[in-house]
């Protein structure tokens, strides 16, 4: 195992990330605010959701094997219960990176999810958020990495 700081940095030095359960109506949706940040950021994001052609004014995948090229990390930001399935795609697909996104407006963390991607040789970050990290943090996200320590893990 690794510490989440090194963790974090080892997924945020891939450059092409897809972003699982970005919405149409994005509001204060977790994922999209992970999707714009890391689009703003320079990094060459890919919004998923299967009941979506266009969010953020980009185009949508529908799961992460209809992305042309693949990528190279993934930010799981689905309900807990997608994101086996999701887990299961990143592992036939060869994605050796996954995050699973726990925000304050809830969790996309699987123990299921974790424990299969870890079985297959993917570093999964079971919870906290990329934009925690740098390149990609804020000020706001460093409070939040504090205030919501007991949903960052230590070490994954």
């Amino acid at each position: 195992m690794q510490n989440v700081k090194e963790a974090a940095a080892a997924f945020l030095a891939n450059k092409r990330v897809a972003v699982t359960g970005v919405s149409r109506t994005p509001k204060t949706h977790g994922s999209n605010t992970v999707y714009k940040r890391l689009r703003d950021r320079g990094y060459e994001v890919f919004a998923v959701n299967p009941n979506a052609d266009e969010v953020e004014g980009d185009h949508c995948y529908a799961n992460l094997t209809s992305i042309p090229g693949g990528v190279d990390a993934v930010v799981i930001g689905t309900r807990p219960e997608t994101a086996e399935a999701t887990m299961l795609e990143c592992a036939a697909l060869g994605i050796e990176h996954v995050w699973m996104h726990w925000g304050a407006g809830g969790s996309s963390v699987s123990a299921a999810a974790t424990d299969y991607g870890r079985e297959h040789g993917i570093t999964v970050i079971d919870g906290g958020c990329p934009l925690m990290f740098a390149p990609t943090a804020d000020l706001g996200h460093k409070v939040m990495r504090l205030v919501y320590a007991g949903h960052v893990p230590k070490q994954v």
